[in-house]
């Protein structure tokens, strides 16, 4: 017979082995939906994440329990993860929900509901800046040109850290309003503008003088390698003899994109390198064959990204002249990850790239062979005419580019 000290002793053995069973099979069961999952942690992991959610939740309880209007759970959420990325100081990688993610690829696409407005952050100031206003958009329609700072989108401030949430505002349905603040040479001005489907060009061209052509690439959008080589054989079947290449206010957009148009400029060599954290390099290519033809490349402060890779690709490989103004100096390459579950992405630098010749420019830009700056009277004339082409004899970069090429096409003779 057990005594009573003996029985209490396996009681307690008993509980304990229970105990311990059944955390192990609960660890288990855990673990392998964990690893089904793709999300396995490692201890230090998990220490990690238990200090961060014990944080999170204690602020999360004092907004959610004291803040004056109890805010939505998912703003909350969204918020903390946008402060997270936004805490590396890079103003080019940032979160994106999954309506900005859509929104992102929709602009990538060419095809919106908007006003019409290329948009920057300014490296000066932080500030919200216009790079383009396109042709016949409802912006341009209104008179916003490029430099115009954006500081208010419905009566609501923004600036550089809120990019994202400020272009999100300026969308939405064909036919409704929003109200964009501008500040231009020390004076605010609100215009209201009417929304509109806004599809977005990537190139224009035209021919000058008879033998010249004239090709503005907007951005470098999905499609545009192949529009640049039907513009290009519609313009040698004009009787074209020289290129002049208008980058000015080009933000960049899909390096792919760029690459394959450099590769129809270049001779057999480097478009561009890019180096990553770990210093692996990767090289962009061009092959042997390129059109050779007097060329200039025009560019201004708002020429960024892969305009810049194209134009000190051209420059370092000496087949053009680069007129103009120094460019904007954004020499980093970004990466979309994502989307994840929820449909949400990051857009983060991965890597920093150079000029085939080694040149990092970012924070630097690309210095023309020749200066040549926007005249007063060009800037008059775009907000009085805000629907009419500027006249060849006020754009000094395109005159003078016209100059050069035609010297170039005289010293081949």
């Amino acid at each position: 017979m057990i005594s009573k000290k003996a029985a209490v002793f396996w009681a307690i053995m008993l509980i304990l082995c229970t105990a311990f069973f059944s955390s192990f099979i609960t660890l288990k069961i855990n673990e392998y939906m964990m690893i089904s999952q793709g999300d396995v942690i490692q201890a230090s992991e998990y220490m990690e994440l238990k200090d961060f959610y014990r944080k999170f939740n204690q602020i999360k309880g004092v907004m959610q329990e004291e803040y004056l209007e109890e805010p939505e759970l998912k703003a909350l959420l969204e918020g903390a993860l946008k402060g997270m990325v936004a805490s590396v100081g890079d103003p080019y990688t940032y979160y994106l929900t999954a309506d900005e993610y859509r929104d992102f690829l929709v602009s990538v696409e060419g095809t919106y509901a908007g006003v019409g407005l290329s948009v920057t952050i300014s490296n000066d100031d932080n500030m919200i800046t216009v790079v383009t206003a396109f042709k016949g958009s409802p912006a341009a329609e209104a008179g916003i040109i490029s430099g115009d700072k954006i500081i208010a989108v419905n009566g609501e401030d923004v600036d550089g850290s809120m990019l994202d949430e400020a272009v999100s505002k300026m969308r939405g349905e064909p036919g409704t309003k929003v109200t964009v603040t501008i500040y231009r040479d020390g004076d605010m001005q609100d215009y209201t503008i009417e929304r509109a489907i806004i599809d977005i060009p990537d190139m224009e061209y035209r021919m000058l003088d008879g033998e010249v052509g004239y090709l503005w690439l907007y951005r470098f959008d999905q499609g545009s390698a192949q529009n640049f080589v039907d513009a290009l054989n519609d313009l040698h079947s004009k009787g074209m003899k020289g290129l002049i290449l208008d980058l000015r206010s080009n933000p960049g957009g899909l390096l792919n994109e760029c690459v394959t148009i450099a590769d129809m400029l270049l001779p057999e060599g480097l478009v561009l390198y890019s180096e990553d954290k770990e210093g692996n390099r990767l090289e962009y290519p061009t092959n042997e064959e390129h059109i050779d033809i007097p060329l200039v490349v025009l560019v201004n402060e708002f020429s960024a990204s892969a305009s810049e890779v194209l134009s000190g690709a051209i420059q370092d490989h000496e087949v053009g002249l680069v007129i103009g103004e120094t460019t904007f100096g954004k020499g980093l390459v970004q990466t979309i990850r994502g989307p994840f579950k929820e449909g949400d992405a990051i857009k983060l630098t991965t890597a920093q790239y150079f000029t085939p010749n080694g040149r990092n420019i970012d924070k630097v830009g690309v210095v023309p062979d020749i200066r040549v700056e926007e005249l007063d009277e060009a800037y008059e004339f775009i907000r009085e005419n805000p629907s009419e082409e500027l006249p060849l004899e006020l754009d000094a970069p395109l005159s003078r580019g016209l100059t050069e090429v035609k010297k170039l096409l005289r010293e081949g003779e």
